[in-house]
């Protein structure tokens, strides 16, 4: 199968919306990781619905595909990077977390995405580890029915210093929910070489089964840091060999979020290293 390559929004906030998804378009890129946020589809300003068409309609017009993040940094609160999380200690908070993964499940229905991100937070100074996997299973429950009911998967991602930072942690969760339907994966791949005991395309196997979204980007072992290509430390022909074994049919975003300044080019390199890597991952070995 060949992979549908997309880029995510967030690392193109210096531009419209608009503007990013014609440029992806005209780039050649397949979809989109929409990430709602104030300057990209506000979900929290009036008349969503009448907003939301209009993106579909545009998305159906380029002819892109789309996964909704809930990435934001301030989109809940101007002085708390991704605050409140689910695992907030108060509960009107974890609530206000919740809804807003409520309204992206409505959103990406309208949309026709192929699946909602989100990830757990960092668990709060005084928070023991019990409580707060109680809290994330607690403050998902809402957001897994509305997912059931409009059909669109709920991917949640591992990241690094967060409660659910691993493959391991995932599982940790589905089972503790007694391994709800909608419930799937996020896997980005720099985040498997920043810490993951597997290699990238290891984690890509083992994570298959469970695999509703997929990011991509270059990472060093030990660093969070989200890098163009060719600046880490990954091998990517592997990584995309293993992705397009999978049969995964959702769109592999690139996700340089710290890249904004130099969006564009940014945009243009990545679909330059990554086009014939992926026209690879998907030929047949010699001989076969």
């Amino acid at each position: 199968m060949s992979l549908r390559l997309g880029y995510g929004t967030n690392g193109l906030t210096d531009l419209r919306l608009d503007d990013a998804l014609g440029l992806l378009a005209d780039l050649g890129y397949e979809g989109v990781g929409l990430t709602l946020d104030h300057m990209h589809l506000d979900p929290l300003a009036p008349e969503l619905a009448a907003r939301t068409r209009k993106v579909a309609d545009r998305l159906g017009e380029l002819g892109l595909g789309v996964t909704v993040e809930t990435g934001a940094r301030y989109v809940l609160d101007p002085g708390r990077k991704h605050g409140p999380s689910l695992l907030d200690p108060d509960p009107d908070a974890r609530t206000r977390r919740t809804e807003l993964l409520v309204t992206a499940v409505r959103v990406a229905a309208d949309l026709g995405a192929h699946a909602v991100h989100c990830f757990s937070g960092i668990t709060p100074d005084g928070t023991d580890d019990d409580t707060a996997w109680k809290l994330l299973g607690e403050a998902l429950a809402p957001v897994l029915d509305a997912a059931a009911d409009a059909g669109v998967p709920l991917a949640i991602e591992p990241e690094p210093g967060h409660l659910l930072a691993t493959l391991a942690d995932f599982h940790r969760l589905r089972e503790q929910l007694g391994d709800p339907e909608p419930l799937g994966l996020t896997l980005d791949i720099g985040h498997c070489q920043c810490l993951e005991p597997l290699s990238p395309a290891e984690c890509v196997r083992a994570a298959a089964p469970w695999l509703r979204h997929v990011q991509i980007e270059d990472m060093r072992r030990g660093v969070h840091e989200h890098l163009p290509f060719g600046d880490g430390e990954i091998d990517f022909p592997p990584v995309l060999e293993a992705l397009a074994a999978t049969g995964y049919g959702g769109l592999t975003v690139v996700e340089l979020p710290r890249h904004s300044h130099a969006g564009p080019e940014q945009a243009r390199r990545s679909m330059e290293f990554l086009r014939p890597l992926i026209a690879g991952a998907a030929s047949p070995p010699k001989g076969a």
